[in-house]
């Protein structure tokens, strides 16, 4: 909703200065519209095009950074998801419990998340409270190893359990993205400007006007993806459950 918000802000702001200039121009002295004056005016906003471009640069790149590592997150927790499950069954049937909360967790996740792709064959209820991934760290270190293979495998999964609470509160803590909304609000603003500038100059007609709602809409898809990406678990470019989705599937077999 946020970026769906900011972009039609940016939308109104850009194309109704555009706008607004072009009717300023009217009430302007013609000292004001001389070629002098409209080449100072160029020159200024160019360098704040310039600065709107390196700005929205290091915005999309600081966004796209964000849904990359949070993308990347999932995936390698499904991984060691499965390798952990794997150990466990490897193990002995003492494990049987730990895998199955094990799984009750990541549907708990999915549904959470992911609610709209909910695995329909699961046939888990996930209802109630999370089960505490803490809990698999404990019945794990309650298990009491009678060979060396029961004790590597021992091991090994304790290493996994502490990657995949590490990686769980990463991605909790990813929510409230990487990109401040100060930033935003002077990309914003320097383009408000620059469109006004395009409108002060420009003849009005329904080409001018058409041409400056394309362009006025297409920066405001670009602040639209930002946000998008900037959100890698909310909105409508969002990270894949398909990894933590073949987990589940996987689990427990």
């Amino acid at each position: 909703m946020a970026a769906l918000t900011l972009s039609l802000i940016t939308l109104a702001s850009t194309f109704s200065a555009a706008l607004a200039a072009s009717f300023i121009r009217s009430w302007l002295p013609p000292a004001h519209l001389s070629k002098e004056s409209q080449d100072v005016v160029r020159l200024g906003i160019g360098l704040v095009a310039t600065m709107t471009a390196l700005l929205l640069g290091l915005v999309t790149a600081a966004a796209r950074s964000t849904f990359d590592s949070n993308d990347n997150a999932i995936r390698n927790s499904a991984a060691n998801l499965l390798t952990l499950d794997r150990h466990l069954a490897r193990y002995g049937p003492e494990t049987k419990p730990t895998r199955d909360l094990i799984r009750r967790a990541v549907a708990y996740r999915l549904e959470t998340i992911w609610s709209n792709e909910r695995p329909a064959d699961s046939g888990l209820d996930t209802g109630g409270a999370t089960p505490p991934v803490e809990e698999v760290e404990n019945q794990i270190l309650a298990l009491s190893p009678q060979n060396d293979t029961q004790r590597w495998l021992k091991a090994e999964a304790l290493k996994l359990s502490e990657e995949i609470v590490k990686t769980r509160w990463r991605v909790l803590g990813a929510g409230g993205g990487s990109v401040p909304l100060t930033f935003l609000v002077v990309v914003i603003f320097w383009l408000t400007v620059t469109f006004a500038s395009f409108g002060l100059y420009a003849p009005r007609n329904l080409t001018v006007i058409a041409v400056l709602f394309v362009a006025a809409v297409s920066v405001a898809a670009a602040v639209f993806l930002i946000l998008e990406l900037d959100g890698p678990f909310d909105g409508l470019i969002r990270v894949s459950s398909g990894p933590l989705r073949y987990a589940l599937a996987n689990l427990g077999q």
